[in-house]
């Protein structure tokens, strides 16, 4: 069943609307103010080109997002990882998980997932992880840390 050419166009508008401030501020972000508007240009031009088949894809954010940061890399000369854009995302454009998530294609909590390992890597960075590392006092089983959290008294304790 084909859908009519005024369902689509309304949907790619509606598309466009929802992504392109987001896609916008992480071009800005990562290239000069120019480059980042033909870089947002040329990846609307390309989701508008290949709409009908975008919408068939099970996520088309992720079709879309994959082609924005392939168009990010080829302008800026360097590739970012996936938890580079996540964090970019996050702390410095400061979109929430479920908003990630939608821009990005990918479920929620892969990109809390992926969140928790850009704070990993930033700790091993910045000395946090050890810090935090040596004020922890170990203890010695998951059960003494529950009785001691409740401080439960049994006949052995």
């Amino acid at each position: 069943m084909k859908s009519p050419p005024a369902v689509l166009t309304n949907a790619f508008y509606a598309f466009y609307d929802l992504h392109r401030p987001a896609y916008a501020a992480f071009a800005a972000a990562r290239l000069p103010a120019e480059e980042a508007q033909i870089a947002v240009s040329c990846l609307f031009s390309l989701v508008a080109d290949n709409w009908t088949t975008v919408v068939t894809e099970r996520h088309p954010s992720a079709w879309a997002w994959e082609r924005h940061t392939q168009v990010i890399a080829r302008r800026s000369g360097r590739t970012t990882t996936v938890v580079e854009d996540i964090s970019l995302l996050h702390h410095q454009l400061r979109l929430g998980i479920d908003q990630i998530a939608s821009l990005t294609g990918t479920e929620a909590a892969t990109v809390a997932a992926l969140l928790a390992a850009a704070d990993r890597e930033a700790g091993d960075r910045t000395g946090r992880v050890r810090l935090w590392a040596s004020m922890i006092k170990p203890v010695a089983s998951a059960e003494a840390r529950w009785r001691h959290a409740f401080r439960l008294r049994t006949a052995t304790a």
